[in-house]
């Protein structure tokens, strides 16, 4: 899974226009522009299409934490320069305020099935004993479950 699919699918499942996408990145103190993020919603096959960096995707990440959760005082988080799926996955978890029973819920939506303990080894440090790398499949079936929790009328397919 890229950033660029990543960006269209939390758009599409909270159903956020590009005036609000744009706010997402201003509320991580960075500005945008609408051909950028044109750019970065583009289908990969486009000639138009331009790749969104781990950087600006985590930018966006840390201003969606800002928009679900309120802005905090203070300097804003650094965005990671190297993203991986833990780190997607985690900052999408504090984003929603989720718990792991409410994760859990999510992923039953879309009849994929972990244990509490499976769960908990994606957020836990790298350099952990019980740390476990979050493969494509689970970060896909959790969109896929959030788009069914938070846009029930839609198929699980990104538009």
């Amino acid at each position: 899974m890229t950033n660029n699919d990543l960006l269209r699918r939390l758009r599409y499942t909270f159903d956020l226009n590009d005036a609000e996408m744009i706010e997402v990145f201003s509320l991580a103190d960075v500005i945008i522009t609408r051909e950028q993020l044109s750019a970065w919603l583009k289908k990969d096959d486009d000639e138009a299409f331009v790749d969104c960096s781990d950087e600006e995707c985590a930018t966006f990440l840390n201003g969606f934490i800002n928009l679900k959760r309120g802005k905090k005082e203070g300097a804003q988080p650094v965005p990671e320069k190297r993203l991986t799926h833990n780190i997607r996955f985690k900052k999408l978890k504090i984003a929603l305020d989720l718990k792991a029973d409410d994760i859990l819920d999510i992923l039953k939506r879309v009849d994929f099935n972990l244990s509490k303990h499976e769960l908990s080894a994606f957020f836990r440090k790298k350099g952990h004993k019980h740390y476990r790398a979050c493969q494509d499949q689970i970060l896909r079936n959790f969109l896929a479950g959030l788009q069914k929790k938070y846009r029930p009328d839609t198929t699980t397919e990104s538009e």
